[in-house]
């Protein structure tokens, strides 16, 4: 998939949203319901009732960029239904993405080593 870096924030709507918005009904749920723009960067993805299914809404420089993906056989791993949103890091996402259970990913913690070898 065509994603932008691993730098990005990753914002996950929990609440199922009405699948039949394109573009510009996603772009206005961003400002209106979350109270985010749009147009700086962020990843925000958002979750169909059935939760087979997902879709991707980022601003890369030019336009809006919208990705649409259905899972077959199984259904995505969400958090609980409610209104807000909550963060995912680059490789929590990429799980959710695969259709991998994203809550067991852990985030290393990135130290300074103390001496050059």
């Amino acid at each position: 998939m065509i994603f932008p870096s691993n730098r990005v924030r990753i914002l996950v709507a929990t609440k199922p949203v009405d699948f039949r918005k394109g573009h510009d009904g996603l772009s206005a749920l961003v400002q209106s319901v979350l109270r985010k723009d749009p147009f700086t960067g962020t990843v925000f993805v958002f979750r169909s009732r059935r939760a087979d299914r997902l879709k991707l809404l980022y601003f890369d420089g030019t336009g809006l960029v919208m990705a649409y993906k259905r899972l077959e056989d199984t259904t995505f791993t969400w958090p609980a239904v409610r209104d807000g949103m909550m963060s995912l890091n680059h490789a929590q996402f990429e799980a959710l993405f695969s259709g991998l259970d994203w809550r067991k990913v852990k985030a290393l913690k990135a130290r300074s080593p103390a001496a050059a070898e």
